[in-house]
């Protein structure tokens, strides 16, 4: 057994056991409550799901287990997860134990590569990505112990060893995608002394004789890694978890969420709008001319990408940690100089102008720029890499589901008229 697991095994006796005290005793108390608005607006806001791995509040931004995610942004992927799972932040044997044990996972059966080959030269990287987690189902510890009659306290332990096999494998998957999608050569091997935000970085291939795209293939796995359990990625999978399909049916749902344009693909977008204004104004943009820009796009009926976020009320700690980052190595860079611009020049625009409640950059905003710098420019597999990073939080998320025995989500549906009644009743 694993360092992780046992740890696990030793925490989850007094989890089960602090949940079911809580709803025994306090089971009837109101948490929420939900407005018209709220029904018919995808439920933002509603307290309704239960995610002990992350939180969003909107004067802080992202913590993990109580962490500032900017106080995780140079942490490994190994140690990230440790912490997911268990609310400690690891010391280095546990880091070492657990990177060993996912490179003991990390071989890919040879029928995923096979599929690879069967699909047309068109086919999206994340269509690949995602089919190629479903592929693998057969894998499934979860379903084969399921089958052979485990009890339901014991559900945790083989959804632990499909979530270590899947993260193990998924950097040589998607690597294998980029590499085959974009003509990029044969398949390179796995380096056993590399952590394994390093070692995807070494398996994309991109050329990095300074290391600096390895420390932002760190650093871009961990600031992605989980972000509560309400968004639509890591909401898909708590759904079909919640009937109890195994992590690779639910992990390729919401890699499918993922896929949408309201989800993953907002840091391609951004990209796209830095690559325009350079286009429109040359490599070295005014201060001016990005302002022109920005208000000719604003005037349009568009947003400007990047700017303002459904919770967050505060610059977006992450977007933080990626400036620091590229204001510290690639500060001369025609995209970064543009980023940098723009996170001066927008949030005056935006409220000037009245468009955002909150006006600061998000995320997004400046990670798809440092990708493109260091030469991963094909914009449409940004959304692999956010997939491969999220399925940290996704399958910790339904480990630690299974630990507690969470049960099949059901909410209840009502129809317009009866909503209609409701508020006549209320008011009348």
């Amino acid at each position: 057994m694993s360092v992780l697991k046992a740890r696990l095994a030793e925490q989850i006796p007094d989890l089960r056991r602090d949940v079911q005290e809580l709803v025994a005793e306090h089971g009837d108390a109101v948490i929420s409550r939900v407005s018209v608005a709220q029904a018919f607006g995808g439920m933002r806001g509603v307290r309704g799901l239960v995610c002990d791995t992350s939180l969003v509040e909107p004067d802080t931004g992202l913590t993990i287990r109580g962490w500032s995610i900017r106080d995780l942004a140079h942490v490994t992927a190994e140690e990230c997860f440790h912490l997911l799972l268990t609310g400690d932040r690891p010391d280095p044997s546990e880091v070492e134990d657990l990177r060993l044990d996912w490179k003991r996972r990390g071989d890919v059966p040879g029928y995923v590569f096979d599929l690879f080959d069967a699909m047309p030269d068109d086919m999206h990287p994340m269509t690949m990505f995602s089919s190629a987690v479903l592929a693998m189902q057969r894998e499934s510890k979860f379903a084969a112990a399921y089958s052979e009659g485990i009890t339901r306290d014991e559900h945790w332990e083989s959804t632990f060893e499909d979530a270590c096999d899947l993260l193990a494998k998924l950097p040589a998957i998607a690597a294998a995608i980029y590499r085959k999608k974009y003509d990029k050569g044969a398949r390179a091997e796995s380096r056993d002394d590399l952590d394994w935000g390093a070692d995807f970085a070494h398996l994309l291939g991109v050329d990095d004789p300074s290391g600096e795209f390895a420390t932002l293939m760190r650093m871009f796995m961990v600031l992605h890694s989980d972000h509560e359990g309400g968004n639509v990625s890591a909401h898909a999978s708590t759904v079909v978890g919640s009937a109890l399909s195994d992590l690779y049916y639910a992990l390729s749902a919401g890699l499918n969420g993922l896929a949408g344009p309201l989800h993953g693909l907002a840091n391609q977008q951004c990209l796209r709008f830095v690559l325009a204004l350079l286009e429109a104004h040359g490599d070295a943009p005014t201060e001016d001319d990005v302002r022109s820009f920005c208000l000719d796009r604003l005037s349009q009926g568009r947003v400007i990408p990047g700017y303002g976020h459904a919770v967050l009320r505060c610059p977006d700690p992450r977007f933080t940690a990626f400036f620091e980052f590229g204001s510290e190595r690639c500060s001369d860079s025609p995209v970064f100089r543009v980023v940098s611009q723009l996170q001066r020049l927008v949030p005056e625009i935006l409220q000037e102008q009245g468009k955002a409640k909150n006006p600061w950059p998000n995320v997004d905003a400046g990670s798809g720029s440092l990708l493109y710098h260091y030469g991963l420019t094909e914009v449409r597999f940004y959304t692999v890499l956010f997939g491969v990073s999220r399925a940290m939080g996704i399958t910790a998320q339904q480990v630690l589901a299974r630990a507690l025995g969470m049960p099949l989500e059901r909410p209840k549906s009502v129809g317009t008229q009866w909503i209609r009644d409701q508020v006549a009743s209320a008011t009348s």
